[in-house]
C-alpha cells in the first residue's frame, strides 16, 4: 500500500478560488477527487490529516470534513476511526436493466477477468417455497448452486441459483468456474432467456457470508433477488445474491422502480 505525505499530495491540488460562488466545501472536495480519479493517489493511499488539509487550504475543520463526507458518500475514501481516511478501491458495477446481463457479463464489459469459485452443486427437491416462485410442483429436482464470485481474487459476492433439471439435465455436471452461466444456458441447451425481476434490499452479513466475503460479521450487503423468465413468461431461474456494498455499485436504466414498505 504506498502512501502520499501531506506535502507532496497537496501542492498537487488547486487551491481554494475565494473569489467564486462556489461553497469552499465544493471546490474542496473536487480538488481532492481530480487526485484520486486521476491516479494520482492510487487505491490504499493515506491522505492528508483533517488539521493539515485545513491549514494547506486555508479552511475550517467544518469545510474539510463536509468535503471528506462527499467523497466518502461517493464511495471514493474510507475512513477508519484511529487509523485515518484511505482512497477506496473502486466499485464494480452492475447493472439493473431492461435486458438480461449476468455477472460475468457485467464484469468482462467493463474489462474485468472474474473468477468464480463453486461452492456447492447439488440436485434437490423443490421445496414449497420455491416450487412456488419457479411453477413447478413441490419435490420436482432443482439444480442448486452456490458460487462465491471474486475480482482480481477478491470476493464480491455470493450468489445461490436455483434451476429446475428438466430444463437442463446436465447441468449439475458442467464446469460453471470458467464460463457464463446464462451463455451456457443459451448456447447448450437453447434456453432463450426473455427478461427478469428483481428485488433489492439491505442486509447484515452472517457469520459465514462474513467469512466467505472477507468482512466483519454483520457489514452491511446488499441482497438481490432475482426471477428469470422465458419468452413465454414461465420462470426458469430463481437466485439469490448478496453483494458488498463497500464493492459494488448498481446503475439502473429502463426500469421503472416500486418501493415497497415491509
Amino acid at each position: 500500500m504506498r502512501t502520499v505525505t501531506s506535502e507532496v499530495s497537496l501542492l498537487s491540488c488547486r487551491p481554494i478560488d475565494r473569489a467564486s460562488a462556489v461553497p469552499y466545501y465544493h471546490q474542496l472536495k473536487d480538488s481532492l477527487k481530480d487526485n484520486i480519479v486521476s491516479g494520482a493517489w492510487p487505491p490504499g493511499t493515506t491522505l492528508p490529516s483533517e488539521a493539515h488539509i485545513c491549514e494547506a487550504f486555508g479552511v475550517s475543520r467544518i469545510t474539510v470534513r463536509q468535503a471528506l463526507a462527499e467523497l466518502e458518500l461517493e464511495g471514493l475514501i474510507r475512513r477508519e476511526r484511529g487509523r485515518g481516511t484511505f482512497v477506496a478501491e473502486p466499485k464494480i458495477r452492475e447493472r439493473i436493466v431492461g435486458h438480461l446481463t449476468g455477472f460475468y457479463e457485467d464484469m468482462t464489459a467493463q474489462g474485468l477477468e472474474p473468477q468464480t469459485r463453486v461452492l456447492n452443486k447439488s440436485v434437490i427437491e423443490a421445496p414449497a417455497s420455491l416450487a412456488k416462485i419457479l411453477e413447478v410442483m413441490p419435490g420436482v429436482p432443482l439444480i442448486r448452486i452456490e458460487r462465491l464470485r471474486m475480482i482480481s481474487g477478491e470476493p464480491v459476492l455470493l450468489s445461490v441459483t436455483h434451476i429446475p433439471e428438466a430444463i437442463c439435465p446436465n447441468l449439475a455436471s458442467e464446469d460453471l468456474e470458467k464460463q457464463s452461466l446464462y451463455a451456457l444456458l443459451e448456447k447448450r441447451y437453447g434456453v432463450q432467456l426473455a427478461r427478469g425481476r428483481r428485488v433489492i434490499e439491505a442486509i447484515a452479513a452472517s457469520e459465514n457470508d462474513a467469512s466467505l466475503l472477507g468482512v466483519a460479521n454483520g457489514t452491511p450487503l446488499v441482497l438481490i433477488k432475482s426471477i428469470t423468465y422465458l419468452s413465454d413468461g414461465r420462470p426458469v431461474e430463481y437466485y439469490e445474491a448478496k453483494h458488498r456494498g463497500d464493492r459494488t455499485r448498481f446503475e439502473v436504466e429502463g426500469l421503472t422502480l416500486c418501493l415497497h414498505k415491509q
